[in-house]
């Protein structure tokens, strides 16, 4: 057994030496060797070796003492002196048999192989020379005296004759095919000059007599000469080598080689675990079927060359594998054809959604368009709008329009950017991200891709997915979109994508700056009772295993669902009490049990509970409550403002879980009521003598926003008035310090939450007239809509006479 086995950089990498790398702190060791008080050194022979200072090499032992000596030094942390053997075919050597000048070493790790061999990573730290060896069993100890290297005086030659030995030593490399490539890159960063020539002197292919005598030589400058001598006669054997090497492969041309390299690897492959040509074949019929560029081919061939230089029992054959694979089942210039029959298309749309004309209308517009010039980049559309309107499964009814394939990806909680990107396919378990894995399962490049819930993205430690997704939606940059997996650009630009969102104010504004953005109000009374009759009752039949006789719902009682079991914008509510009423049908049918099938009011009661009060007169009949309209990420709604008046000294106390901006509406109320008493009919008594304190019901529930500015100040004069509120009554708007009425946000969906609420009358400020103009007249055709501009207009309107 050899004490020592040549172990490349290439092969320590691979067994996992970048792993042991991780764990050594140079730093540690450092100031482990300058605090050593270590007197007696275990000295451990080796063969066909020399070691040099700040050099990092493994050393294989198979003699016992070798073994207890490494893992006895490991143990204590001792120092080991490295000393090279003169003979090296003797398997016990005396004191006589080493050499006195070794080189003092630290174990970074030890790794126990299989057949009872162990091997050390060591790293070298200083030349010695023994003094005395002072035991040789079980293994040889003696006292050292540490050997000085001797500085070169001239600096600037000595860097000039270690620049010629590095440029020789890459030349060598370049020429010898044993030695690997890993060899190249070591060498082109060690930055210490010194540690350079160490580096070469232990890897070069010199006889270990020669390496010891460099070793020996204290003087710097004379090392590197005798090292760049040696260096220059290996240099010439190998270009001698390759001449003649390649003098006798002149009688083989291009395709004689290759077909015997060929046939070399299949042998080896077979030998080793069965050929790998099945794949390769399989790999390379489905390529022939593909449509795809030049670059693109060129690539595949590259990669199904590495492949077949494998060996299929390696990791790095499946992992190539599984990369053509999806390479190859990827669509690249597959492209369905769109259809542009625009009537049908509508037809289409308006069959599977009822109402969402500005949506309908501009997806319309983008195949005219499509239509005309037949070449046009996709637009990224964003659907902004409050749950159960139906934005996801319009992502479903355009593909159906365009003729194209359709994906569903959900982003909510996506928090790890390869998700969007891919892993590289060097890591375990890699794998395309989600974009293309769509792209790979609809077949076709050219689908639509509805992006579910933007608006909850959320961002963790792997990077920040909103980011990776900036590329995926610009059109200017998706046309070389690059996933780490695939390792090339994809033209994701035919690609229609369709994000969906609750609400904006979680998206990043430049990705909201790629998008069209559609917002989508809520449903009114009249569109839910239609896309009931025409979807919800028929689907909940179907899935509840019911016929179309087995329950009927006219405009009454779907209206009495909506008005007293629901409140939403949407119809998912709408919907899980029409499978409320169908399970109860299926129950009476599988009990055998007499019913109407025309279900009464009181019969949806009866299987739904009991209904919500509809009126709200009641709670705003009495001074100080006023109705406030509200924004939420699901739709509109409304909310109560209360104020109430005791006897203090006129401070003002809010609850409710208000924010900020909302307690300074209130305070600013209030500062406007202090200063314009006298024009309001308050008395200066009641604003000295009188605290008010305003409360906001639902006190769980986090409220902010200066949209309740009007409704607060209302609350209050009405309470210092002692005057009702107007029922049915209703107000949203912004108060400045001076009792101007600003305008505010979200009016379609606070309109929609009005009807709903059973309001009759709304006031907005005048600049809001052009939001409410926007909206379907049928949607307001209940609604009074008061435009006022100062505070005094409110309240004239608001209060009771």
């Amino acid at each position: 057994m050899t004490e020592f086995e040549d172990i490349s950089l290439e092969e320590m990498i691979s067994d996992g030496f970048d792993i042991v790398a991780q764990e050594i702190n140079i730093d540690d060791l450092a100031e482990t060797e300058k605090n050593s008080e270590q007197k007696i050194f275990p000295i451990l022979p080796v063969r066909n070796m020399v070691m040099f200072p700040n050099v990092v090499i493994p050393i294989t032992a198979g003699r016992k003492a070798s073994i207890q000596l490494l893992e006895e030094a490991q143990k204590n942390g001792d120092f080991i002196g490295i000393v090279s053997q003169k003979n090296s075919d003797l398997e016990q050597p005396s004191e006589k048999d080493l050499y006195q000048t070794g080189t003092l070493a630290k174990i970074i790790k030890i790794i126990k192989l299989p057949e009872g061999n162990i091997t050390a990573i060591t790293k070298g730290f200083h030349r010695f020379k023994i003094k005395k060896v002072v035991e040789t069993q079980p293994y040889f100890k003696a006292e050292i005296s540490k050997l000085k290297d001797s500085k070169p005086k001239n600096k600037e030659e000595y860097e000039a004759l270690l620049e010629n030995v590095k440029d020789l030593a890459l030349k060598i490399i370049e020429l010898d095919p044993n030695i690997p490539n890993a060899a190249n890159f070591a060498i082109k960063n060690i930055n210490n000059n010194d540690d350079l020539l160490n580096f070469i002197c232990t890897n070069a292919n010199f006889p270990s007599s020669d390496k010891q005598k460099l070793l020996e030589e204290k003087n710097l400058m004379e090392r590197a000469n005798k090292c760049y001598e040696m260096m220059h006669e290996d240099f010439r054997k190998l270009e001698l080598r390759n001449q003649i090497h390649q003098k006798t492969s002149k009688d083989l041309d291009k395709q004689q080689r290759e077909y015997f390299l060929n046939q070399q690897i299949r042998t080896i492959q077979e030998e080793l675990g069965g050929g790998t040509e099945g794949d390769i074949e399989d790999l390379i019929k489905k390529a022939r079927e593909k449509k795809w560029s030049d670059e693109v081919e060129e690539h595949f061939q590259k990669e199904i060359n590495r492949l077949q230089r494998q060996n299929p029992n390696s990791p790095d054959y499946n992992v190539q594998r599984n990369y053509l694979d999806f390479f190859t089942d990827l669509p690249w210039e597959t492209y369905t054809k769109d259809v542009f029959d625009i009537a049908k298309a509508e037809k289409i749309l308006d069959k599977a959604h009822f109402g969402l004309e500005d949506i309908k209308k501009r997806i319309l517009e983008h195949m005219a368009v499509l239509k005309l010039k037949n070449n046009m980049k996709s637009p990224i559309l964003l659907l902004v709008g409050p749950p159960g309107v139906g934005k996801t499964s319009l992502g479903k009814s355009v593909a159906d329009a365009l003729g194209r394939k359709y994906v569903r990806l959900s982003l909510g909680g996506l928090h790890d950017e390869s998700e969007i990107r891919g892993h590289r396919k060097t890591y375990i378990g890699a794998m395309a991200g989600r974009i293309l894995q769509s792209i790979k399962k609809s077949g076709t490049s050219n689908p639509v891709i509805v992006l579910d819930e933007m608006d909850k993205i959320g961002q963790g430690l792997h990077g920040d997915p909103s980011s990776a997704l900036l590329e995926v939606l610009d059109p200017e940059q998706n046309k070389s979109f690059y996933d780490n997996f695939l390792e090339m650009g994809y033209d994701l630009s035919k690609v229609m994508f369709i994000a969906t969102a609750n609400s904006l104010s979680t998206i990043q504004t430049p990705l909201l700056d790629r998008t069209e953005i559609i917002q989508i109000a809520g449903y009114t009374l009249e569109e839910k009772i239609e896309i009931a009759k025409r979807h919800l009752i028929k689907k909940q039949q179907e899935e509840n295993g019911l016929d179309a006789k087995s329950f009927k719902l006219g405009n009454a009682e779907l209206k009495h669902i909506i008005e007293a079991h629901t409140s939403e914008s949407g119809v998912r509510s709408l919907e899980k009490r029409i499978a409320g009423i169908a399970r109860w049908v299926a129950l009476q049918t599988a009990l055998v049990k007499d019913y109407d099938p025309k279900i009464s009011i009181e019969k949806v009661d009866e299987i739904l509970g009991v209904p919500r009060p509809k009126s709200l007169s009641e709670i705003t009949g009495v001074p100080g409550v006023v109705t406030g309209l509200a924004w939420t990420s699901v739709g509109g709604d409304i909310l109560f403002i209360e104020s109430i008046l005791s006897n203090g000294k006129g401070s003002l106390s809010m609850t409710g879980n208000l924010g900020t901006v909302m307690k300074e509406s209130a305070t600013i109320a209030l500062e406007y009521i202090k200063a314009k008493h006298d024009e309001l009919g308050i008395s200066q008594d009641d604003i000295e003598k009188k605290n008010i304190h305003v409360h906001v019901p639902e006190g769980a529930t986090p409220k902010d926003g200066p949209s309740a500015g009007i409704a607060m100040l209302t609350s209050m004069v009405s309470s210092f008035k002692n005057k009702k509120v107007k029922p049915h009554l209703a107000m949203t708007g912004e108060i400045t310090l001076r009792g101007k009425v600003l305008p505010v946000g979200g009016i379609k969906e606070k309109l929609l939450a009005a009807t709903r609420a059973g309001i009759k009358e709304v006031i907005l400020c005048e600049a809001n007239r052009k939001d409410v103009e926007e909206i379907k007249k049928d949607y307001l055709k209940n609604l009074n809509v008061h435009y006022v501009n100062r505070m005094e207009e409110v309240i004239e309107i608001a209060l009771e006479k």
